[in-house]
């Protein structure tokens, strides 16, 4: 509607026969296009990607680890030399949403284009203007992503897109109310939740049959945030969702780390109480996905209770012995009882979380237990600023070992969360060095020898994607 009413009143003007300098009322609409660009780039958490640590607002060079590889999110401001500064709308609008760069190349899904895809016209008018009118040009090349043969053949994400890429705007449920699909707009367009909190099947693709069931994200795993109220957020109240997206944290549900803080920290915070109301009533609406696992009783936020082992350990070992810390009662008490308290029920005021009631250690995964005592939580949300050290190398406490880190967490499990789960000093080495080898990755050294077969492979997959597109 602010475009159309800004061509009108260029007709007008025109027709009028007035003078070419813009008036007054035109460079208003043009800093209130600006202004709601910044507030969906805000949304889409283009910050946290685009910018690397330390480095200025949208120059890209930040490395997102994916399972293929290290891919460098690309420069995107209005530099004409380094950034998109010689984009067109057009071409802004087809590298957000069909991954196809100006200069024809593909994208890799870590740009999460099958997402932006549902922007509508409008939105997409006003992050270009955004992007082009409101963010500072910045002279600064990216290093350039270099998969291993044969993922560095871009190409064959033509062949993905076919397959994968629902080339289509978002349409509004006619049977749900508007905060409804304002939620499902701001969550599914927008925020990309999908993205992370939707498992991956085989080729790497979100798979739709459950959707926001939860899925790993690199070393971390984004929970289950589906309906289900065992699984999901069901048993979560509106005003706890809410405060969790404000502040990344719920007392007795679950903190946010890794990936997650990003996206609190750079983007929902700044969202609007509509926005985020209108999000946790989408969520709301969501089929629910039950747990992975069967036999899950109760939801990960219910698991636990507050226990100490302090007294049982008094006169173990004498007062002067040394290389004491070995049992997980031992470390625990030494790295993680001045914190989270000797019986795991923290600070009180919660700025040190209970570890029972937390769904970082009752979930169905302890993946996201060992990645916080691995990697550690630095968030600023709220007006807060939460750190809880990393435990992993070149930590500035002191870098505990896979067997230290293992010993903790089932020590953690055991007593606060949820004890049937138990890890390994495998499971630790995993998230240490950036999470599983998904199959697509595990097929690679079967395809490097057979170079001309892999291109065939790739071929071959770009004509089923033809056939499967011809026949929508």
């Amino acid at each position: 509607m602010m475009v159309r009413t800004w061509i009108s009143r260029c007709g007008m003007a025109l027709w009028l026969g007035l003078t070419a300098s813009a008036p007054a009322w035109a460079a208003d609409d043009d800093a209130a296009l600006v202004a709601r660009g910044r507030d969906l780039a805000t949304a889409a958490d283009c910050m946290a990607c685009h910018t690397a640590k330390g480095g200025k607002p949208y120059a890209g060079g930040y490395a997102i680890e994916s399972p293929l590889g290290t891919i460098y999110s690309s420069n995107i401001t209005p530099s004409t030399k380094t950034g998109i500064g010689n984009y067109s709308e057009q071409d802004f609008a087809r590298a957000l949403r069909e991954g196809v760069r100006k200069d024809g190349a593909h994208l890799y899904p870590a740009m999460p284009y099958t997402s932006y895809t549902q922007l509508s016209d409008e939105d997409v008018k006003a992050l270009y203007a955004y992007f082009m009118k409101g963010v500072q040009p910045v002279e600064q090349p990216t290093p350039a992503t270099q998969l291993p043969f044969p993922f560095d053949i871009r190409l064959s994400m033509m062949g993905w897109n076919m397959l994968f890429l629902d080339n289509k705007r978002f349409v509004p449920d006619a049977s749900k109310s508007q905060e409804i699909n304002r939620g499902a707009y701001l969550a599914n367009a927008l925020a990309h939740c999908g993205s992370c909190h939707t498992p991956r099947n085989v080729l790497m693709a979100e798979d739709v049959g459950r959707a926001l069931g939860g899925g790993r994200v690199g070393p971390w795993y984004a929970p289950n945030i589906s309906s289900d109220p065992v699984a999901g957020i069901g048993g979560w109240t509106d005003a706890e969702l809410v405060q969790y997206l404000r502040t990344g944290h719920a007392a007795g549900k679950g903190q946010a780390g890794g990936p997650m803080a990003e996206a609190v920290e750079n983007s929902f915070q700044h969202m609007s109480e509509s926005d985020l109301h209108a999000i946790v009533a989408y969520l709301r609406s969501t089929p629910a996905v039950p747990a992975a696992a069967s036999g899950a009783g109760s939801a990960s936020y219910a698991q636990g209770q507050a226990a100490s082992s302090e007294a049982e350990r008094r006169g173990v070992d004498r007062q002067t012995a040394n290389q004491t810390l070995k049992s997980g009662a031992a470390l625990y008490s030494g790295y993680c009882a001045s914190c989270h308290q000797a019986s795991g029920a923290g600070s009180g005021n919660q700025a040190y979380p209970s570890l029972f009631h937390n769904s970082a250690t009752g979930g169905e995964t302890a993946i996201n237990l060992l990645a916080t005592i691995v990697f550690g939580i630095d968030r600023e949300a709220g007006g807060e600023h939460v750190l809880m050290p990393s435990f992993g190398q070149g930590s500035y406490v002191n870098p505990l070992t896979d067997e230290q880190i293992a010993s903790i967490a089932n020590y953690v499990l055991a007593n606060y969360g949820n004890a049937k789960l138990t890890v390994t000093p495998t499971d630790v080495r995993e998230v240490r060095t950036g999470g599983p080898t998904p199959p697509l990755a595990k097929a690679r050294p079967f395809l490097v020898p057979g170079g001309a077969v892999a291109v065939l492979a790739i071929l071959l997959l770009v004509i089923l994607a033809v056939r499967r597109y011809r026949r929508r």
